[in-house]
């Protein structure tokens, strides 16, 4: 399967949307925000705009990955700039064919290259320790809280983090978006059943497992 990688044009945002819709849809939770956060994420000043690309099959979009600045903060008040991607998303007929880590490995020199120190997400281990992605606990790196959750992975592009400042993870404010603004804004799409299934239980224990 051939693979084309290159960055999104401004008259895909709605495809790219129901592409996003489609990946998501009742995988965490009935139903899905990640195409509504797509959509304010292209405004918002923390949005990545020479990072967000699309992947073709046969001339036709099937994935996409969107970038956020994020933050480390320090015991100290030290600050060290990082990258957050998600969405990163595949259709359903095209997913465990190599997309989505084709994404990250094109997007990663861009990243270092730019100067971040590393690129922080909130993920499934299984789904990225094969890209690098190492558990934040093994760099000190917590949440807001000082906790250490067990879906915080760091794949680091820069020694500083080894070093111990009890490190805490910001990600942008755009993740704090309205839950009703995003059911109003998922109207303007087709309808789609929502219904649970057992992902979405991976998805609750993932979200409420720590490491100790």
């Amino acid at each position: 399967m051939d693979i084309t990688i290159r960055p999104e044009a401004p008259h895909e945002h709605r495809t790219v949307e129901e592409l996003i819709r489609a990946a998501f849809w009742n995988l965490y939770v009935p139903g899905c925000d990640e195409h509504y956060l797509a959509h304010i994420m292209r405004s918002h000043p923390d949005f990545c705009h020479d990072l967000n690309f699309v992947a073709e099959v046969n001339g036709a979009i099937a994935g996409s990955i969107m970038y956020t600045r994020s933050r480390l903060i320090g015991t100290g008040a030290e600050r060290l700039e990082t990258v957050t991607f998600g969405p990163l998303s595949v259709l359903p007929a095209y997913q465990r064919k190599g997309i989505g880590s084709a994404l990250i490995r094109h997007t990663l020199p861009l990243v270092k290259a730019a100067g971040y120190h590393a690129v922080i997400i909130y993920g499934n281990p299984s789904n990225y320790v094969s890209s690098g992605f190492i558990g934040s606990s093994s760099f000190g790196i917590g949440s807001p809280e000082g906790a250490f959750p067990t879906a915080l992975l760091v794949l680091p592009l820069s020694d500083t983090l080894r070093s111990s400042r009890g490190w805490k993870f910001y990600q942008s404010s755009v993740f704090e978006y309205s839950k009703t603004d995003a059911e109003e804004y998922d109207t303007q799409f087709p309808p789609m059943e929502k219904r649970h299934q057992p992902s979405q239980e991976v998805f609750a224990i993932l979200s409420r497992s720590f490491v100790q």
